[in-house]
């Protein structure tokens, strides 16, 4: 049996290996084949020289993606585990950089593969649909890169909005006047914002019209230019409210469209205009779209694994 030794240089065993070698574990899933022991900062993996061979690529990968972002969890990888070569782990050039120095120092970035490719698609495009379940950071990623877009005066303004469909819910029920009935449902958006903006100036920009936050009815009409417009829960829009909405585009305009083709809300026998958008526009030079997976979900480990359990049911329909 052959013996490979590896060691972390300048990397925490503790942060790198995971709480009790949790890191370790999905490893050793992975190569079940290899004995692999973990002692203090080295690390030994016992078998096959091709296995071994295999084994060091991939812990290769590991610790540059860990030392390039500081982070180093189960999603992340899996995804490196499951790449088929490297430049299915590579990331676009400049994408890992910090896209907002958020509130109270947060550092705002693309923390996964797809969420990176969606950075570097709208850098490069001018409409970008980003496509993914719940939890893949496709909205948050999109408020960073229109806050991104504002601070560096690339665009006037910020336009934020969403098909205004009750999901299970009754808007007409709740209390106060229009804006205060929406606000509730846009709450997502202006979660992103208040991570981004300090609280005095979000107040600003929303009051003086630099960031708009309205549901999809506003936009009829309007010319969208000199902004950075997102879509938002697009898989609830009509035919008609897509087109609409892709036709309001004006000069020096910046369109992201984020969905997720499993969560529709629409009366049954109502086309998801984002499904037929998908289909129509694929081919179409100048629109580029991005698919997020189960293994860019960045929120607590259980929500990846719901989304499994529901693929299971939601297939067997």
């Amino acid at each position: 049996m052959n013996e490979l030794s590896l060691e972390l240089t300048d990397i925490s065993p503790r942060d790198f290996f995971g709480e009790r070698n949790s890191n370790i574990e999905l490893l050793k899933k992975s190569f079940p084949k290899l004995k692999i022991v973990a002692r203090g900062s080295r690390i030994k993996v016992y078998g096959e020289p091709t296995q071994l061979e295999e084994f060091e690529r991939r812990f290769g990968m590991l610790t540059e993606h860990y030392t390039k972002f500081n982070k180093l969890d189960e999603n992340v990888i899996e995804r490196i585990l499951d790449s088929n070569d490297s430049k299915d782990y590579a990331s676009p050039e400049n994408s890992g950089d910090v896209l907002v120095h958020g509130v109270n120092g947060r550092l705002v970035k693309a923390q996964t593969v797809n969420q990176r490719r969606l950075v570097d698609a709208m850098a490069r495009h001018d409409m970008v649909f980003a496509i993914g379940p719940a939890g893949t950071g496709k909205t948050y990623t999109g408020v960073a890169l229109a806050v991104k877009a504002l601070k560096e005066k690339q665009v006037r303004r910020i336009i934020l909005t969403r098909p205004a469909v009750e999901a299970g819910e009754n808007l007409g029920f709740l209390p106060g006047d229009l804006k205060e009935k929406l606000d509730p449902y846009m709450q997502p958006l202006y979660d992103a914002l208040r991570d981004m903006i300090p609280a005095e100036r979000l107040a600003k920009f929303l009051e003086d019209g630099t960031i708009q936050i309205a549901p999809m009815a506003f936009m009829r009409g309007r010319t969208l230019d000199n902004a950075f417009v997102i879509l938002d829960e697009a898989q609830n829009t009509t035919h008609a409210q897509m087109k609409m909405f892709l036709t309001r585009m004006g000069k020096n305009a910046k369109f992201l469209l984020t969905g997720d083709p499993g969560q529709i809300d629409l009366p049954r026998r109502v086309i998801s205009g984002l499904k037929e958008a998908l289909l129509i526009l694929k081919n179409v030079k100048g629109i580029q779209i991005i698919y997020l997976d189960d293994k860019d979900v960045i929120r607590h480990q259980l929500v990846k694994k719901v989304i499994d359990a529901y693929k299971t049911i939601e297939h067997q329909n």
